[in-house]
């Protein structure tokens, strides 16, 4: 029983009866693990092991593959919204069985072929996906975090057979956005024409932005207390004794307050806060 439940656990937890009796396991093995409570039957011809992937056993039961949004926090990508759960079902499916009614369904035809028995999407597809369901910004945003994480390439994505939307987001992204808040950041302002650069070193500390030559943006997260906090306050210090200008505005303010951060920008560079002195 210890070699099939090895089987399973290779498999994400849940597998196929089709994929287990392939590597020799026999229908009376597999019907007495489940018998036994070691296995359980989300679907006919599926079965998972009893702390299987919630998401994956959901996915079986269902007949779907995890896709857009879903797939791409899985994968450890930036991901802007945590919604309801994103799947794919094939353009003939008829109907789904889908616990959470809040499910968003992805009829499309994948630019990646889906591997029998498969539960997540491939990544092409699931990018695919993204843009053409999200907003551009979030769209971009996850694209320049698969590419800043080597999990494609703009050339791989080039050659896809892209819809309007997805080739817009292709156009703008980058494989330089270390999170999809730079991405973010970086596109709001792309109209005032100004270096906008993420990640400076300076004084051996990074800071967020550094717009122009002089003026540092600075977002505050919840670890922004404590012996965080006072270093920020000090190398805040040390950077406008060196004629630097220092904003530092939150994350909620960039995510849903944007304007606040616009306008505080807007009217630094109004005096010349970007520039030496």
């Amino acid at each position: 029983m210890t070699g099939l439940i090895d089987a399973v656990t290779r498999q994400g937890g849940v597998a196929r009866v089709r994929a287990l009796l392939d590597e020799g396991f026999s229908r009376l093995t597999v019907a007495g693990a489940v018998a036994e409570g070691i296995l359980t039957v989300p679907r006919r011809g599926w079965v998972a092991g009893v702390d299987a992937d919630p998401y994956l056993v959901a996915a079986a039961r269902a007949g779907v593959v995890l896709t857009c949004v879903t797939r791409a926090k899985r994968l450890g990508l930036w991901v802007l919204t945590d919604e309801a759960p994103h799947v794919g079902a094939p353009p003939s499916a008829s109907r789904l069985s889908l616990q959470n009614p809040m499910t968003k369904v992805h009829w499309s035809v994948p630019v990646q072929p889906r591997e029998p028995g498969a539960l997540e999407d491939g990544i092409l597809n699931a990018l695919v996906i993204v843009a053409g369901c999200q907003p551009y910004e979030a769209a971009l945003a996850v694209w320049d975090s698969a590419l800043n994480r080597g999990l494609v390439t703009t050339m791989e994505l080039a050659r896809l057979p892209l819809r309007p939307a997805a080739r817009r987001v292709l156009d703008a992204a980058t494989p330089f956005s270390d999170s999809g808040l730079e991405t973010i950041f970086a596109i709001r302002l792309k109209w005032l024409r100004l270096p906008i650069r993420a990640q400076i070193w300076i004084l051996e500390h990074r800071v967020d932005f550094l717009i122009g030559e002089r003026l540092v943006v600075q977002i505050d997260g919840g670890h922004h207390v404590g012996l965080q906090r006072a270093q920020d306050v000090a190398h805040d210090a040390a950077l406008t004794l060196l004629g630097y200008h220092v904003i530092r505005v939150t994350y909620a303010q960039i995510i849903d307050r944007w304007h606040e951060v616009q306008e505080l920008i807007m009217r630094a560079i109004a005096q010349g806060l970007d520039r030496p002195r």
